[in-house]
C-alpha cells in the first residue's frame, strides 16, 4: 500500500555534456539586444512573433527545418538562485536531453538542478495513465548531484506524505513510513501506542487520538553519534483534523489530510540529514493521532495533564496540533538537545498574516534567527521571522487550569499559539517553531497543487552548514 512511498531515484539529471544535447540559453535583460543579434533572420523573426523579450520566466523554443528542438532561449531577469525558472523551462520542453549554455557555479548551479528535477515532480500514485515527463538535464561535473539528489529526495517524501489520503496515511500508515526510513538508514525507532501513552504521561496526545478508530501513537526515532550535536525535530502528525467536536465546515475539511504536513516535514528533513550524513545526533518525534468525533472525544471544557505536568483547559478542540505538540516538546527537552526545531500546520492565524507561501517562523534565539533567514535567502526557500512577543502570554490564561489551549481574542493567534509551545519548551534550549501550510493552493512549474514543503531547503542548508562534515 506504502511501496510509492521511498527513497526515489532522479533520472532526469545527468552528469557532464552528452552528445546531442539541445542547448539552453538563458538571456538577462541587459544582454538580450546582443544576444538577438547574433541570431539568424529567421531566427530573429521567431523572436519578433512570440514577442520574447527576456524577461524572467519567458520560454522560446527554437526548431530545425525538419521540426527537432535546435535550442530552448529562456529570460533570467531577477534572482540567479530562482529554482523555478528551471521548472519552468524543464516543464516547457518536448522530451529529450539538454545542457545549460551559460556556465553556473555553486549553489546557483545546485538550485537549477533541483528546479530542473522538480519539474518531474507528480502524485499520480492513484491515477490509471500514468505519463512521466522524461526531459533529462545534463550539468557539469561540479555539481553534486548526491546532494541534489537528497533535497529532491526529501521534497518528494514530504510532498508524498501530504498528498496520500488518510485512508491510507492514517497514524498507523505514518508510523510505518517512519519504520521503513529507520530501516534504510539503521536508525531506532521506538513507537508508543493506545493506552501505553496513558501509562507513559503522554496524555494529550492520547486525548486528541481517542475517538478515532486508528489509534494515537507516538513516535520517536532516533540516528546518528550519541556524542554528537543532539539535533530533535518535532513534527505535527494529524493525520486528520475534523476540528473535533468543535468541528470544521465542510469547506475546511477538505483538505485536512494535510494536517501533518509537519510529521511530514520532519521525515523528509530527516531523510536529508541521514542521506548526507550529518555529524549529528539525529531524534525525530511525531504524535500521530487523527481528531475525530465518537462518544469518547474530548470536549470543549475539559482539563489534560500534560506530560509536563502542566494542566490545560481546552478552549476549542480545533487547537488539537499544540496539544499533541506539547508532550512531546517537553519530552525532547528532557535531553537538552542542542537544537529543537518543530514544524506544524499550526494556524489559520499565520496564514492570514503570512499568506500560504510564506511560511512564519518564531524563535528567542537570534543566531538560529539570523542563520534560517540567511539560508532562505541563499536557497529560495521564503521564511520569516515572527515575535514572540511575551505580554501575549495573558491571552492564554485560565481561571481554572494553568493554561488554556487557545487565546482569549481573535487576534495574534500565530503568536498565542507559538507561545503555547513554548511553555513546553525546556530553559535555554535553542528551539524555532515553523508554522508551515504544507499545500499549494495551484499550480506553479515545479509546484503542483498539493502538498509542498515549505522551509526544508532552508533548514537543510541551515544545519548543514552548523554541522557539516
Amino acid at each position: 500500500m506504502l511501496n510509492h512511498i521511498n527513497i526515489k531515484e532522479v533520472n532526469c539529471l545527468k552528469s557532464g555534456k552528452a552528445k546531442n544535447t539541445v542547448p539552453i540559453w538563458l538571456i538577462g535583460t541587459d544582454g538580450f539586444k546582443v544576444w538577438k543579434k547574433k541570431l539568424s533572420k529567421s531566427e530573429q523573426t521567431w523572436v519578433n512573433a512570440h514577442d520574447f523579450t527576456g524577461s524572467h520566466g519567458q520560454v522560446l523554443v527554437f526548431s530545425n527545418d525538419k521540426g527537432a528542438v535546435s535550442a530552448v532561449a529562456a529570460g533570467c531577469a531577477l534572482e540567479e538562485n530562482d529554482p523555478w525558472l528551471f521548472s519552468t523551462i524543464a516543464q516547457s520542453v518536448p522530451d529529450g536531453s539538454y545542457h545549460i549554455e551559460s556556465e553556473l557555479e555553486g549553489n546557483v548551479l545546485k538550485l537549477a538542478a533541483f528546479g530542473w528535477a522538480m519539474a518531474h515532480y507528480k502524485y499520480d500514485h492513484y491515477l490509471k495513465d500514468k505519463k512521466v515527463k522524461k526531459a533529462v538535464l545534463y550539468v557539469s561535473k561540479k555539481c553534486d548531484l548526491k546532494s541534489v539528489g537528497s533535497l529532491v529526495r526529501g521534497t518528494a517524501l514530504a510532498r508524498d506524505l501530504v498528498n496520500t489520503p488518510t485512508c491510507d496515511m492514517g497514524p498507523d500508515e505514518l508510523a510505518d513510513v517512519a519504520k521503513k526510513l529507520a530501516k534504510h538508514f539503521k536508525a531506532k525507532i521506538k513507537i508508543t501506542k493506545g493506552q501505553e501513552l496513558l501509562k507513559k504521561g503522554y496524555n494529550t496526545i492520547h486525548t486528541v487520538g481517542r475517538a478515532a478508530e486508528k489509534e494515537p501513537r507516538l513516535i520517536d526515532m532516533i540516528w546518528g553519534n550519541e556524542k554528537s550535536p543532539k539535533v530533535t525535530l518535532v513534527g505535527k502528525g494529524v493525520c486528520f483534523d475534523t476540528g473535533g467536536l468543535d468541528i470544521k465546515p465542510s469547506g475546511s475539511m477538505l483538505i485536512m489530510k494535510k494536517d501533518m504536513g509537519g510529521a511530514a516535514h520532519v521525515l523528509g528533513l530527516g531523510q536529508m540529514i541521514m542521506e548526507s550524513g550529518l555529524d549529528i545526533r539525529l531524534r525525530i518525534l511525531i504524535p500521530a493521532v487523527e481528531n475525530n468525533i465518537a462518544g469518547n472525544a474530548f470536549r470543549p471544557g475539559d482539563i489534560i495533564k500534560s506530560y509536563k505536568g502542566t494542566t490545560i483547559e481546552v478552549g476549542n478542540t480545533d487547537a488539537e496540533g499544540r496539544l499533541v505538540l506539547c508532550d512531546a516538546l517537553a519530552l525532547a527537552s528532557e535531553e537538552n538537545p542542542d537544537l529543537m526545531m518543530d514544524f506544524a500546520t499550526l494556524t489559520g492565524a499565520a496564514r492570514v498574516a503570512m499568506g500560504t507561501d510564506v511560511p512564519p517562523y518564531f524563535t528567542d534565539d537570534k543566531n538560529l534567527s539570523d542563520g534560517l533567514m540567511k539560508h532562505s535567502t541563499l536557497e529560495h526557500d521564503p521564511l520569516w521571522p515572527m515575535p514572540l512577543y511575551a505580554p501575549y502570554k495573558k491571552l492564554l490564561a485560565s481561571p481554572i487550569a494553568d493554561i488554556n489551549n487557545v487565546g482569549s481574542t481573535g487576534f495574534g493567534g500565530a503568536i498565542t499559539a507559538a507561545l503555547f509551545l513554548k511553555d513546553f519548551v525546556g530553559p535555554d534550549i535553542p528551539w524555532v517553531h515553523l508554522d508551515v501550510y504544507a499545500w499549494n493552493v495551484s499550480a506553479r512549474p515545479g509546484r503542483p497543487k498539493g502538498g509542498e514543503a515549505m522551509g526544508l531547503r532552508a533548514s537543510f542548508d541551515y544545519l548543514s552548514g552548523k554541522y557539516g562534515k
